[in-house]
């Protein structure tokens, strides 16, 4: 059953080892209409701060508890690169976030 994206904003995101937050939004690829990726806010755990999450670390979400899993610990979050909203997303930093995170390029 295809779910709208929009649906899954607030969803509470579960680390392996704990809460890291809420989704709070999504990259998208407009050309080729996909979700590059998940804007993580860490709310009261790391206060003002905003974390990118690929769609390959991100597991089926629970409907009925508003619950998403993400295949990642708190201390791979807590260390990844910072998510400046108002600035562009460049290779650079995308390179840095697949790097920090372990994850194939999905520009390879």
């Amino acid at each position: 059953m295809l779910r709208s994206a929009k649906e899954i904003k607030n969803y509470v995101l579960q680390a392996k080892d704990g809460k890291i937050g809420r989704c709070k939004d999504f990259l998208f690829d407009d050309q080729f209409w996909t979700i590059r990726y998940m804007v993580a806010s860490t709310g009261k755990w790391l206060p003002g701060r905003k974390v990118l999450i690929s769609p390959i670390s991100l597991e089926d979400p629970d409907w009925v508890s508003m619950l998403f899993p993400v295949r990642l610990t708190k201390e791979q979050v807590e260390n990844s690169p910072e998510y400046e909203p108002l600035s562009p997303v460049e290779r650079v930093y995308e390179e840095q976030l697949h790097e920090h995170y372990r994850r194939s390029k999905y520009w390879e």
